[in-house]
């Protein structure tokens, strides 16, 4: 089935936040005696921030209400956000494709709107895609496939004709729960192995095998 709209992650997948995210949640929990683990990083990535209260009071043992010390890293995440984080390696040339093969794009996050907005803004992305969907969009989070089913909706395409770039394992679980093609793009907190699911990974988002999953069969691309 050809594929008619793609729909982009946001954290990890489009930009490297994970490393800031990943350092300032361990200080954080350093100054309280306690250790953020890659482990714990692995866990979080890809969920809501409503579902990463109970996972960090679980696996990091803090007795301390979970909500003020994600209220810290935020605060902190969000001083350096700007700064620190920069888009991924292949992102512009990715849509750059796309554009040129009149294939849709969207955004579809477990983040908030005005964090979204900040990136996508922030990095002059935001005429780029058709819509971005949200935390406030869905009642229920990654894993669970409703914000890919949506982003289906929105396109008016077939589940099948949708092709979705995740960094997470629960990305990917959504994605595959929805019926779209999903596709991985393994990083240094989200290894290849735990991405097994995916009908494809690639280290980058200009791979060739990206590329040409894309295009689709020789006969039905367009010429650049």
């Amino acid at each position: 089935m050809a594929i008619r709209a793609v729909v982009f992650d946001l954290d990890g997948l489009m930009f490297d936040t994970e490393a800031l995210f990943f350092r300032v949640s361990s200080e954080v929990l350093e100054s309280r005696g306690k250790r953020f683990t890659r482990e714990i990083m692995r866990a979080l990535i890809g969920r809501r921030a409503a579902e990463v209260a109970g996972w960090l009071k679980t696996m990091a043992g803090i007795e301390e209400p979970p909500e003020i010390i994600l209220a810290e890293i935020r605060e902190r995440f969000g001083a350096e956000v700007d700064s620190a984080v920069h888009p991924m390696p292949g992102l512009f040339a990715l849509l750059d494709h796309l554009h040129r093969r009149a294939l849709p794009a969207a955004v579809a996050t477990s983040s908030g709107r005005a964090y979204a907005d900040r990136l996508l803004n922030g990095h002059g992305l935001a005429g780029r895609f058709a819509f971005v969907l949200t935390a406030e969009d869905v009642t229920r989070g990654k894993p669970d496939p409703e914000i890919y089913r949506l982003a289906a909706d929105r396109f008016a395409v077939g589940a099948g004709e949708l092709l979705v770039l995740e960094d997470s394992p629960a990305g990917v679980e959504a994605a595959r729960g929805a019926g779209a093609v999903a596709v991985a793009v393994p990083h240094e907190h989200s290894p290849a192995e735990a991405l097994r699911a995916a009908d494809l990974i690639v280290p980058r988002l200009d791979d060739p095998a990206l590329l040409a999953l894309v295009d689709g069969p020789a006969d039905r691309r367009k010429s650049s």
